[in-house]
């Protein structure tokens, strides 16, 4: 068998890893670590490149009798790249995009009922997926809980380019108090400095919610 050790040092995927991150390396080249060495008839590269026309002939979806089919890939390795494939799918994030109200919403499910307000914040790169969804507080809103520097510390540290908000109102009345318009302000105002735009604010109840940027309240003077 030829191992990855065979290569020259500027085609070994574990030194690329290691100089790039793993974002640099090609199917190709992961294929390559998963598989770790070749045959005595066939050298690992060209066997990950079987392997990457598989898998783009049939779409990703895969089964071992598949690998099993590819000369040099016995059932250890078929074993392995099956294992390390079905790791991904059970811990990869769905992408989910936030492009309106509804979709915040969505996410706000689980505080539409709460007895108590919370306050929540969600980040998005450009592309308007979402990154991360955090509780930002629970508790009343008012200008002395919600700290600017604190959620955008987070949005920064996500590298974001957007960020919306959600927070729950316990009465049923969706409408915005002089406080939440006052803190919605405050947050437009920070993103703007910042470079991070504000989708929108929403405000939720269990039957209702109020959009900031439907009723044209996110750059309100």
């Amino acid at each position: 068998m030829k191992p990855l050790d065979s290569l020259p040092s500027i085609d070994r995927p574990r030194e690329k890893l290691s100089a790039k991150g793993i974002s640099a390396l090609n199917e190709q080249e992961l294929l390559m670590l998963l598989l770790g060495s070749g045959t005595k008839d066939k050298d690992v590269r060209s066997l990950a490149g079987d392997l990457a026309r598989l898998l783009k002939a049939k779409n990703g979806d895969i089964s071992i009798e598949d690998l099993n089919a590819v000369k040099g890939i016995g059932i250890a390795k078929a074993s392995q790249i099956m294992a390390a494939f079905e790791l991904a799918k059970r811990y990869t994030k769905p992408a989910r995009q936030v492009r309106s109200a509804e979709d915040i919403v969505i996410l706000a499910e689980d505080i539409r009922e709460k007895k108590q307000e919370h306050f929540v914040s969600l980040t998005l790169n450009g592309a308007s997926v979402l990154i991360e969804k955090r509780e930002v507080f629970k508790g009343t809103v008012d200008m002395s809980i919600v700290h600017p520097r604190e959620i955008f510390a987070d949005a920064i540290t996500d590298r974001a380019a957007a960020i919306a908000f959600v927070h729950n109102h316990p009465s049923g009345d969706p409408r915005p108090s002089l406080a939440d318009k006052a803190i919605t302000k405050r947050l437009v105002e920070a993103g703007e400095l910042l470079g991070i735009k504000v989708l929108d604010h929403i405000i939720v109840t269990k039957d209702d919610y109020f959009s900031f940027q439907a009723h044209s309240l996110l750059n309100e003077e």
